[in-house]
């Protein structure tokens, strides 16, 4: 198992840069991370490097991807709801990551979260070898086909002091979906002090 190094924040967002230019033909890169880390920010950074490099980006977030209020509300507030019920990941893998690769298309969103209604986008045509880089909590270990993996951790007290007393259900949940998804990433990064970031990579495959 590779150890941790240090990196710095913009060579950490060089590393993943480069590991998703290599990638020939279509390619959907995972960035987890709780929203406490941020993963759309983080994705908006390597998907402007991309573009600098004259490849074709663009990022979507899990968040434009959740079921509708009656289902992610059924049985409340919970674990269980935030881990079970709050995401769309069959509706994502179906609109972005299979239609990207099977039609040349993806959909940007799914479902407007904050009205609570479709969010009625409009599918994009692929520009060329395009990388999709999907940003959100807990997509690692759902058997989604991500071409790279990235998951910036937060710890156990981190993820405890970032909630607030509205979304501290939302703790247990990503806590156990990281014991039991027991998913690997190719970088796993520990996040907590993003101004000095850790990385563990695995080699290329």
């Amino acid at each position: 198992m590779p150890e941790f190094i240090a990196i710095t924040a913009d060579a950490l967002l060089d590393l993943v840069t480069e590991r998703a230019a290599v990638r020939t033909g279509h390619a959907v890169v995972a960035i987890e991370g709780a929203d406490a880390a941020d993963p759309v920010v983080f994705a908006g950074g390597i998907a402007d490097r991309l573009r600098a490099r004259g490849r074709a980006a663009a990022v979507v977030s899990l968040h434009d991807f959740v079921r509708p209020a009656s289902l992610r509300y059924e049985f409340g507030r919970d674990e269980m709801s935030y881990r079970t019920a709050w995401f769309d990941y069959a509706g994502l893998d179906r609109e972005v990551l299979q239609a990207l690769r099977r039609d040349d298309r993806w959909l940007p969103a799914l479902w407007d979260e904050r009205t609570d209604r479709s969010a009625r986008a409009r599918t994009v045509a692929a520009n060329g070898d395009t990388v999709l880089l999907v940003a959100g909590p807990m997509l690692l270990g759902r058997g989604l086909d991500f071409d790279l993996t990235v998951e910036l951790r937060l710890s156990e007290g981190a993820l405890r002091r970032a909630a607030d007393p509205a979304t501290a259900f939302t703790v247990e949940a990503l806590l156990r979906h990281r014991r039991e998804a027991a998913a690997e990433p190719d970088i796993l990064v520990a996040w907590d002090h993003r101004d000095r970031p850790a990385a563990r990579i695995r080699q290329s495959h």
